[in-house]
């Protein structure tokens, strides 16, 4: 015991660049911490730390130390991790990043039987379209619209499929007349995701056939929530994943158009760290999320 806790003193003088920090980070006086760093340096036979009235500093010898013990120290904290995580429900608070759109339409009504489950645990839904840095923005799990992170640290799993729609209110399409091919878009108000690929280009196909038609937009926004209302009030036609709209569909506020014709399916997808071991705050959450996403099959391909 006496070995590991002259450690943790090392490594946590290290840490915080102060051996008073560190005693006060552990619970000891200042006297029994110096004892402790002494007594550890005596049997390596070693100088550790330099350190003068205004600072410290590692030696050569010390670095060395501190990568090796740092690692030790971790995979000694995920082992005890992964035993109280055998014996005890998760808790805490896990943050959740995803849109507002797919926070309105899945997360928020399965909340209460996620809730059920996992009492102890409390949720945080960051609802935003941009994709923050998990580290900076301390996320534990991100639902993401891209298939592939340029960060190989972070893992993604599939959610679900769903395809996009052009919809219009059924008062905009008696005012200007329903399209009949995808060339006529360009003659309408198009009411534009700004965040998807290449948002002003539409490719669809059908069959074989394939066409790309260039459109502008009377409105376009950064929230599909936005371009949804504005599509029921009458202003536009809109290009949006069918979860999104499909409520409105089944009431008569929307009506899909060029339904013969296929647009690129939206992947949706939940992503997270990649950690050695994972917490289980996130297991049970992704697990939970994928078991219900497949089970409902709502919006599937």
């Amino acid at each position: 015991m006496d070995r590991l806790r002259q450690v943790e003193i090392f490594v946590k003088t290290a840490e915080l660049g102060s051996l008073s920090k560190a005693a006060e980070r552990l619970g000891m006086s200042n006297a029994a911490a110096s004892r402790h760093l002494s007594a550890l340096e005596d049997r390596l036979a070693a100088r550790l730390i330099e350190r003068n009235t205004r600072r410290l500093w590692l030696t050569e010898a010390g670095q060395d130390f501190f990568q090796r013990c740092t690692s030790v120290l971790s995979e000694l904290a995920e082992a005890e991790q992964a035993v109280n995580e055998r014996q005890a429900a998760p808790t805490g608070q896990l943050r959740v990043t995803c849109s507002l759109s797919f926070a309105l339409i899945y997360l928020a009504p399965v909340l209460p039987a996620f809730h059920a489950l996992y009492p102890k645990l409390t949720v945080q839904i960051i609802a935003a379209n941009r994709y923050p840095d998990f580290i900076e923005a301390g996320i534990d799990v991100a639902i993401r619209t891209r298939e592939h992170e340029p960060d190989s640290n972070i893992i993604v799993r599939r959610l679900n499929r769903t395809r996009r729609v052009l919809a219009a209110s059924p008062d905009y399409l008696a005012r200007r007349g329903t399209p009949t091919s995808p060339d006529a878009l360009a003659e309408h108000d198009m009411l534009v995701y700004s965040l998807a690929n290449d948002p002003y280009m539409l490719h669809l196909k059908k069959g074989s056939a394939s066409r790309h038609v260039r459109i502008t937009s009377l409105l376009d926004s950064n929230d599909g929530q936005i371009i949804r209302a504005a599509a029921v009030a009458g202003h536009g036609i809109l290009i949006q994943p069918l979860y999104i709209v499909q409520g409105d569909i089944a009431a008569g506020r929307l009506k899909v158009i060029l339904d013969d014709w296929e647009l690129p399916p939206l992947t949706m997808n939940i992503a997270y760290q990649n950690k050695r071991r994972l917490p289980v705050k996130i297991k049970v959450f992704t697990e939970f999320l994928i078991a219900h996403m497949r089970a409902s099959g709502v919006a599937q391909m």
